[in-house]
């Protein structure tokens, strides 16, 4: 079930009054995990913000 800060962020950056990074971090969430609930609800993310979420998740993993 979502959180009411995961729907407020959710909300936001559809309205891109957030960017990728700052909804993720207002949701508690990763990028890439941010990313896995705006495609859930069919909320669109840009291909340079969705590579962006993969790359740093990828550094952070190699870490």
């Amino acid at each position: 079930m979502a959180t009411k800060g995961l729907l407020t962020a959710l909300t936001l950056y559809g309205a891109r009054t957030l960017t990728l990074s700052q909804a993720a971090a207002k949701a508690g969430l990763s990028e890439v995990e941010f990313v896995e609930q705006l495609e859930r609800r069919d909320i669109e993310v840009t291909e340079s913000e969705r590579a962006a979420a993969l790359r740093t998740d990828q550094t952070v993993s190699a870490d």
